[in-house]
């Protein structure tokens, strides 16, 4: 190679030229090994996007909407964040009209929507997930128009839709004949229904009814129930396998841990009207608090004052009797109130989560689910003819060899939980009652122990995983009044709950018969603080508690204690700190049942 050197001496050029070839190699040598790595490595998979767009209805609760403070919220947005998180997902909600969220989905602009109704002819343009709820589909009407019975009376009328949604495609590819309203949200199907622009309009019951209670529509109701029902599900582009499966993946991990279970009831379970706001509820409960904490101090200091002033009369019984009588009726008469004041305040914390209607759903829900069956029972006919003829297909997203045996069994838990929430409001119904019968009524403990848990069910869960119950065999009946028995075993119940630093900390329930001393025995085993030696005396004593910081009254011990003694009972407290506590309610066996266990008749 010669080099050139402008003004210079050749033999400079000669020289450097072997220096200037070794750098040229070298340079040539890196720059080939820099093209050639990318193809002598390994192929890398392809990465998912940083961000998947989340597409979805902005106006269609409770499933999807925009809140008050312009926020995504509702069952869809907040199944898609659980989902998020299992997986290792970031998403980005992105909420508008259900006609634009769906072209949006075909342009690529968002990557899945999140609550999509199935239908065949959708599944030609989409890939659908698991459905993750089934969508119930109403005829909804004024209270002063004609009645309807089915879709196909709904003829020659004007019918309001929302634009794009599954009743839409419905009604075009039947061929309905009457006069479609088309609107971009369900809201305004239901308000041009009941501003009459519309006869009819055809939308979701659920989302129906929540949006005739937020917009005050009163002049609306659903005249058919459950005309269509659709399945809930995911959809993305067609072909986009691996996003889906990611999606379903993450659905099943929600259902096994039983996440998905409490969104579903937090949105969809119960209908209920809005809460009341925290701040309301603490001046509200300071305004009834206060006074009724002075109250009950007062009746305290007023029953001391008493117990003192018959102590030092008792010298002359005879001259003081009636006086003494006197005391006592009106001591009895302030221990009533006290009792049904405490119990009024636990009943407060069991039934916070409560919705006001919570009848109403429930009923609808034992009255629906025997015609549910009923028709699943004839379609099943069916479906196994052609099952037998024709093979296995699909149902529901599933094999029908699998959901014909899952179909008759969500039905039976369906009704199962109907009866069970009945069962859960009759419990509390039955708490709440006034106990002014004298102890005098035959009791089986187990019952009353049976439905203490049952009303507290929801604090249990909360507390700990590991809840446990034991109830003993043919115990004897006891004597007294089951409400009252029953609010002693809610008050511990509920202090070993509280007890409990950590859900993983255990709770045993036993019942037992103790033939020996006659009676029979009610025991609570917690893994808790535990109470120190000094405050264990204390424990019955009126207003002492140490749990004030936390609202305690220390009322509840106190008052269970005169319970107990009041049915001829004891309570006795162990507890080790850091270790736990047990708890003992001992109440005695009624003479006759003791006389039926006895072997040889004693002669009269």
């Amino acid at each position: 190679m010669h080099l050139p050197v402008k003004g210079g001496h050749p033999a400079f050029a000669v020289r450097i030229c072997p220096h200037i070839r070794a750098a040229a190699f070298a340079t040539g040598l890196a720059l080939l090994l820099c093209w050639l790595s990318p193809a002598l490595a390994e192929p890398s998979p392809k990465q998912p996007s940083a961000v998947i767009i989340v597409g979805g209805d902005r106006d269609y609760p409770p499933y999807e909407f925009i809140d008050r403070n312009g926020n995504p919220n509702g069952y869809n947005v907040e199944l898609t964040r659980a989902i998020a998180e299992g997986m290792g997902m970031r998403v980005q909600f992105r909420l508008g009209g259900w006609a634009e969220m769906r072209s949006a989905l075909q342009s690529g602009k968002i990557d899945v929507l999140q609550g999509m109704s199935y239908s065949d002819e959708r599944s030609g343009e989409v890939d659908f997930s698991l459905p993750h709820t089934i969508v119930n589909h109403a005829v909804f009407a004024r209270r002063d128009s004609q009645n309807v019975n089915s879709l196909a009376e709904l003829e020659g009328r004007a019918v309001a839709v929302h634009r794009g949604g599954i009743m839409h495609d419905y009604l075009v590819k039947t061929g309905f004949r009457g006069r479609l309203v088309l609107t971009d949200t369900p809201a305004d199907a239901l308000r041009a229904l009941a501003s009459g622009k519309a006869d009819y309009a055809v939308v979701a019951i659920v989302p129906g009814m929540y949006i005739i209670r937020e917009l005050k529509l009163t002049n609306l109701l659903p005249v058919v129930r459950n005309v269509a029902t659709h399945r809930y599900c995911y959809a993305v582009t067609k072909g986009n396998a691996e996003l889906i499966s990611r999606f379903n993946e993450g659905l099943a991990i929600l259902k096994k841990t039983g996440q998905y279970q409490v969104i579903y009831n937090k949105w969809l379970g119960v209908l209920e009207p809005p809460g009341v706001p925290w701040r309301q509820l603490a001046r509200l409960g300071a305004l009834v608090v206060g006074p009724l904490v002075l109250l009950l101090g007062g009746f305290a200091l007023w029953s001391r004052t008493l117990h003192k002033q018959v102590a030092l009369r008792t010298a002359d019984l005879t001259r003081e009797i009636a006086e003494r009588r006197h005391a006592e009726e009106e001591l009895r008469l302030n221990q009533q109130q006290l009792i049904q004041a405490d119990k009024m305040a636990a009943l407060g914390v069991l039934v916070s989560g409560v919705a006001h209607e919570i009848n109403n759903p429930t009923g609808l829900i034992l009255l629906e689910v025997p015609t549910l069956k009923r028709a699943c029972t004839d379609a099943l006919k069916i479906l196994e003819l052609y099952y037998r003829e024709n093979g296995d297909f699909s149902c529901g997203g599933l094999p029908y060899s699998r959901m014909r045996e899952e179909i008759p069994r969500s039905l039976d838990k369906l009704q199962d939980a109907g009866k069970r929430i009945r069962r859960i409001v009759e419990d509390l119904k039955d708490f709440a009652r006034q106990g002014d019968s004298a102890c005098n009524e035959p009791v089986d403990l187990n019952a009353v122990a049976q439905a203490a848990v049952r009303l507290v069910e929801p604090s249990i869960r909360k507390a700990t995983a590991r809840f446990s119950a034991a109830y003993g065999d043919s115990l004897p009946l006891i004597r007294g009044n089951p409400q009252r028995i029953e609010q002693v075993l809610v008050n511990l119940i509920l202090n070993a709950c509280q007890a409990l630093p950590d859900s993983g900390r255990a709770i045993e329930l036993t019942t037992r018969r103790d033939p020996e001393r006659g009676s029979v025995v009610f025991q609570l085993r917690d893994e808790g603080s535990g109470i120190s030696a000094e405050h264990l005396p204390r424990l019955t004593d009126p207003f002492f508690t140490t749990k004030r910081d936390t609202g305690g009254t220390g009322l509840g011990l106190s008052v269970s204690a005169g319970i107990v003694k009041e049915h001829g009972g004891a309570l006795e407290f162990e507890s080790i700190p850091g270790s736990g506590t047990i708890v003992t309610l001992t109440l005695p066996a009624h003479a006759e049942e003791q006389n039926q266990n006895l072997t040889t008749l004693v002669p009269s």
